[in-house]
C-alpha cells in the first residue's frame, strides 16, 4: 500500500514532466516514421499562422520594444528584483556572459556571415541584388533581426519571471506571472513553455552539430555523415549534462565566461584580417539605417503587395524569438536576482544588441567584400548563403589565418552549444519541478539525455527543421501570454510605487 501511495504521489508531482515527455515522444516518433507528412503538416501550419497573423507578430514585437524601453527610463526602473538589500549573485561580466550565451550566442556564429550574404543576394523586392544598395540593406536587416526585438521579447518574459519570483515570492513558472486561476490553463501555459524550450534546444543542438561537422570536414577531412554527427552530439551532451549538474555558479558561469573570451578573440582576429574601413562604414551605415527606419521596418506589411520576404524573414524570426522566450527568459530571470529593473533592461536589451551589431558588421563584411570585389561569383555567393553551416568556413578560406580562425570557431561553436543546452536543461528541470529553483540532479540528467536522444532521432529522420517549425506554431499563444505579462507588471509596479509613497 505504501509503495502504491508513493508511486501515486510521484506521478502527481511529476505529471507535467510525464505529459510533456509523452507529447514529445509522439512528435519524434511521428517525425521518424512519417518524415514527409510531418514536414508537410508543420509547413502548412506555419504558413497558415504567418499569413493570417503576420501583422500580429510585427505589431507585438514592436510594442514589446517600446514597452521595455519605456519601463527602463520610467520611475519603475529603480525597483529591485528581490528584497531591497538583495545584492546581485554574479559579477556584471559573468551575468552578461551567461545571458548572452543562453540567448543567441550560437545563432551569431551560425548566421553571422550567411544572413548578410542572403540579404545581399536576395533582398526585398525593389532592391537590386549584389549591389551596394543590397549590401546596405543586408546589414540593416541583420541588425534588426538580431537586435532590439529579440532581446526585448526575452526581457519581457525574464523581467516578469524575476520580478514575481524574487519580489513577490512566487514559483518560477510562466503561469505564475499572469492572473490565471484555472489549473488547466496554468498547466497548458507551462506545458507549452516546456515544449518550446525542448524544441528550441533540440533543433539548435542538431543544426549546430551539422555546422561543427562541416567545419571538422573542412579542416581535418573528417567524414560528413550521421555517425560522426551522433558522436559529436554524445560528446557535447556529456559535457552540458555535467555542466548543468554542477549548477549555475560553477559549470554554466565558467563556460559562459570562456565563451565570451573566445568570441572576442574570433571577433578581433576577423576584424584584423578584414577591410577595417569597410567594417566601420558598414557598422555606422547599418546602425543609421536601422534606427532611421525602425518603426517603418518593424511594421512593414502590405495588404496589396507580395509579403513573402516579410513572412520568410521578419515573421519567422519574431515567431522563433517568441518560441525561445520562455527558455531564455527563464534562465535570465534565474541569474538576475538583486538587479534593478533599469540595470536588468540595460544588460538584457542594449548590451547584447550592440554586441550582435558589431558581430554582424565584421562577419558580414568578410563575405560581402568578396562579392563586391568579384572574388566570389554569384553562384558561390548563393551557395554560401543557402548553406549557413558551411558558409563561414568557405569565406574564411580567402583570408589570412583562415584555417586558424576556423579552428577557433569550432571551439567557440562547441562552447556555445554546451552553454545553450545546459541553461536549457536547468530551466526544463525547474519548470518540471513545480518551479523549484534547486531541481534534483536526477531530473537534470534525464532532461539532458532526452534532449540528446531527440536531437539524434531528428537528425536521422531529417526532421530538425520541421520540429523548429512545429515549435514556432506551438508557441503562437505565447504572444498573448507576453501581452498579459506586460499588463501584470505595470499593475504590480504601480502597487509597489504606491507603497513607497505611503
Amino acid at each position: 500500500m505504501k509503495k502504491r501511495n508513493y508511486l501515486k504521489k510521484l506521478i502527481i508531482q511529476n505529471r507535467l514532466f510525464l505529459i510533456m515527455l509523452s507529447i514529445m515522444m509522439i512528435i519524434i516518433v511521428g517525425a521518424f516514421l512519417k518524415p514527409d507528412e510531418f514536414k508537410m503538416m508543420s509547413n502548412f501550419l506555419f504558413s497558415l499562422i504567418t499569413e493570417k497573423f503576420g501583422w500580429l507578430y510585427l505589431l507585438g514585437m514592436f510594442l514589446f520594444v517600446i514597452f521595455i524601453i519605456w519601463i527602463g527610463i520610467s520611475k519603475y526602473g529603480d525597483i529591485v528584483l528581490g528584497d531591497e538589500n538583495t545584492k546581485p549573485e554574479h559579477s556584471t561580466f559573468s551575468w552578461l556572459a551567461m545571458l548572452f550565451c543562453a540567448g543567441m550566442g550560437v545563432g551569431l556564429v551560425f548566421w553571422g556571415l550567411s544572413e548578410p550574404l542572403s540579404h545581399y543576394s536576395n533582398p526585398m523586392n525593389g532592391i537590386e541584388a549584389y549591389s551596394a544598395e543590397s549590401a546596405a540593406f543586408s546589414f540593416k536587416m541583420s541588425f534588426m533581426h538580431w537586435g532590439l526585438h529579440p532581446w526585448a521579447a526575452y526581457a519581457v518574459v525574464g523581467l516578469s519571471l524575476a520580478y514575481f519570483q524574487f519580489k513577490k515570492k512566487k514559483k518560477s513558472l510562466i503561469s505564475e506571472t499572469i492572473n490565471v486561476k484555472k489549473k488547466f490553463i496554468k498547466g497548458m501555459i507551462d506545458g507549452l513553455a516546456i515544449f518550446a524550450t525542448i524544441a528550441g534546444v533540440v533543433t539548435s543542438l542538431g543544426l549546430g552539430v551539422l555546422q561543427i561537422n562541416r567545419g571538422l570536414e573542412y579542416l581535418f577531412g573528417m567524414p560528413d555523415n550521421i555517425n560522426v554527427q551522433i558522436g559529436i552530439i554524445l560528446i557535447i551532451s556529456l559535457v552540458f549534462i555535467l555542466s548543468a549538474v554542477s549548477g549555475v555558479n560553477r559549470g554554466v558561469k565558467l563556460l559562459s565566461d570562456i565563451n565570451v573570451i573566445v568570441a572576442l578573440i574570433v571577433l578581433i582576429i576577423c576584424f584584423c584580417v578584414a577591410n577595417k574601413i569597410n567594417v566601420l562604414n558598414n557598422l555606422i551605415q547599418g546602425i543609421g539605417g536601422y534606427l532611421y527606419g525602425f518603426a517603418k521596418d518593424s511594421l512593414n506589411i502590405s495588404a496589396y503587395s507580395d509579403n513573402s520576404w516579410i513572412y520568410n524573414w521578419h515573421v519567422f524570426y519574431w515567431a522563433w524569438w517568441i518560441a525561445w522566450a520562455p527558455f531564455v527568459g527563464g534562465f535570465i530571470a534565474k541569474i538576475s536576482k538583486g538587479r534593478s529593473v533599469r540595470e536588468f533592461i540595460w544588460g538584457v536589451v542594449f548590451v547584447p544588441t550592440m554586441a550582435s551589431v558589431i558581430w554582424f558588421s565584421v562577419m558580414g563584411t568578410l563575405g560581402i567584400d568578396l562579392g563586391q570585389n568579384g572574388i566570389l561569383q554569384i553562384e558561390q555567393i548563393n551557395a554560401i548563403a543557402s548553406n549557413p553551416e558551411l558558409g563561414l568556413f568557405e569565406v574564411l578560406f580567402y583570408y589570412p589565418m583562415g584555417k586558424i580562425i576556423s579552428g577557433i570557431v569550432i571551439i567557440l561553436l562547441i562552447c556555445f552549444f554546451v552553454t545553450s543546452a545546459d541553461s536549457g536543461t536547468l530551466v526544463l528541470a525547474t519548470m518540471t519541478s513545480d518551479g523549484n529553483e534547486t531541481p534534483s540532479n536526477k531530473k537534470k540528467i534525464i532532461w539532458g539525455i532526452i534532449q540528446a536522444s531527440f536531437a539524434i532521432a531528428l537528425l536521422v529522420a531529417s526532421g530538425l527543421k520541421a520540429l523548429q517549425t512545429i515549435s514556432i506554431v506551438a508557441a503562437f499563444p505565447f504572444i498573448f501570454v507576453m501581452f498579459a505579462q506586460c499588463v501584470e507588471l505595470i499593475k504590480e509596479f504601480n502597487i509597489d510605487k504606491s507603497k513607497e509613497i505611503y
